[in-house]
């Protein structure tokens, strides 16, 4: 932590325009400064007071008296062999979270690939949708993210890459632990703020929220420009709902259905991830998913299973996988077989926090 981040205080980072310049004005500065205030913040992305230059100095010490700025390093990385990062980060105490929230750990990974770098960025710590094949899962459920949380991760790798010449983060997937539809307020606010002029001003198009589908995505879908994934692994309710209890709070016809209602023909995009396993790559399965989804444009990632994993899924192998793929992609569905990465370092959800929280 930076000498900026102290326990329960006021955090800078995650706070909108409007709040911005409240900031400033609760501390004698002019409204104007609020601007200032979400260009260093969010266009320079500081880690310090001191580096606000354009704000007296007098302004500069009232804010350190009542705000820290949010940032934080990562306490742990782990570097693989395909140039896949991934980094563990601690959930800072902050006004408003609880002892039992805080000092716990969520995970970040950094992805290059060719002219792309991607980074998946967690929305809770651990989660509580319970999906037997995943090790978040196993965790437990220690609480939501702040956007402060969330936006640190960004800001954090990017700003590594930068310093170490990798790619700057082109891509941005909300892939990471917990369902972010569980958190929705605090996506939301930190996809806001990525978006926003005042902010980053990323276009909604580079970036990739998931959800194993819960009441909650009708509210995201109304409210977020950005494309959307559904954690599937199964056409049919019964035998998904073995694996993913959040079948119950909303089974994957409904989820489907809600989808239909939305426009999906233009730049914004729905993809359905897969997990392969022996049980769920047979024809029938393969049948049921183009029944499911016709009429929708779409695309389906299958997913390689990592064995690490322990759970009792058997994997698909390759030749179960490119027979699945390129049945659905002859019958108009477009499908890919997703490239795995960083399995050298751990790097299925969850597997490094566990791994660290054993020892």
């Amino acid at each position: 932590m930076t000498n900026d981040q102290s326990p329960m205080t006021n955090v800078l980072l995650g706070k909108t325009l409007p709040e911005l310049q409240e900031v400033a004005l609760s501390v004698g500065l002019p409204k104007f400064a609020g601007k200032q205030l979400a260009e260093w913040l969010y266009v320079r992305q500081v880690r310090s007071f001191d580096e606000m230059t354009n704000i007296s100095l007098k302004g500069r010490e009232a804010l350190r008296e009542r705000y820290v700025i949010g940032r934080h390093a990562p306490v742990r990385e782990a570097v693989s062999t395909d140039g896949t990062r991934k980094y563990l980060f601690e959930i800072c105490q902050s006004e408003g979270r609880s002892n039992s929230e805080a000092g716990h750990f969520v995970e970040t990974v950094y992805i290059p690939d060719d002219d792309r770098a991607t980074l998946c960025v967690s929305s809770q710590a651990g989660c509580k949708m319970g999906c037997r094949f995943c090790m978040t899962g196993t965790l437990g459920f220690h609480g939501h993210l702040c956007a402060a949380d969330i936006l640190n991760q960004i800001f954090a790798i990017d700003q590594w890459a930068m310093t170490n010449d990798q790619l700057q983060i082109t891509n941005l997937v909300f892939m990471g632990e917990g369902e972010p539809m569980d958190n929705l307020d605090q996506v939301l606010r930190a996809l806001q703020i990525m978006t926003a002029p005042y902010g980053c001003a990323w276009s909604p198009k580079r970036i990739t929220v998931s959800t194993v589908g819960i009441p909650a995505m009708k509210r995201f879908l109304d409210e977020s420009e950005c494309h959307l994934a559904v954690s599937m692994h199964n056409p049919f309710p019964d035998e998904r709902a073995q694996m993913m209890p959040a079948e119950k709070l909303m089974s994957i016809t409904d989820v489907v259905a809600l989808i239909k209602q939305y426009d999906w023909s233009h730049q914004r995009r729905v993809s359905f991830e897969y997990i392969c396993w022996q049980h769920n790559t047979t024809l029938r399965h393969a049948k049921e998913l183009l029944r499911l989804l016709k009429g929708l444009n779409c695309r389906i990632n299958l997913i390689r299973f990592h064995e690490g994993v322990d759970r009792d899924f058997p994997a698909s192998n390759e030749q179960q996988m490119a027979f699945f793929r390129d049945y659905l992609t002859e019958h108009g569905l477009t499908t890919t077989i997703r490239r795995s990465r960083g399995e050298d370092i751990l790097a299925a959800c969850g597997q490094l926090v566990n791994a660290l929280q054993s020892r």
